[in-house]
């Protein structure tokens, strides 16, 4: 492979590795508000997906005061703090409740039970920071 094309496959995959970050903060953001989005495990693919596209977007959201310690966390010992386990799960626990009161259809609930397993069981099985 050229120069020149070797130099335009790598604009390409650092354009790939931009968009996840943008799309995966941009759901984290939502899932503070939507506690079915799991916040914390975008907000690190986010932060891995930056590091590989646009230094400048990885370091400003490194120096994030909400979302830095989250990633320093994971950078350095791949964990997550307690504080920030208990939160996800008392949101997810909320949002079913919150389905419940609004008597939402059965195969919404188990849409949002498995959804909501798999993101509690990635949760719990990180390290606590």
């Amino acid at each position: 492979m050229a120069p020149e094309q070797m130099r335009a496959a790598h604009r390409v995959v650092r354009f790939g590795w931009l968009v996840l970050g943008l799309l995966s903060l941009g759901l984290a953001a939502l899932g503070v508000v939507l506690p079915l989005l799991p916040t914390t495990p975008l907000v690190i693919l986010a932060a891995f997906a930056f590091a590989r596209s646009s230094p400048r977007l990885h370091q400003w959201l490194s120096n994030n005061r909400v979302f830095g310690p989250i990633i320093a966390d994971w950078q350095a010992t791949g964990a997550i703090a307690p504080r920030y386990k208990a939160i996800a799960l008392c949101m997810m626990g909320a949002v079913l409740v919150i389905s419940i009161g609004f008597k939402v259809p059965m195969v919404v609930l188990l849409v949002q039970g498995v959804c909501l397993s798999g993101a509690a069981l990635f949760i719990l099985s990180r390290n606590s920071a």
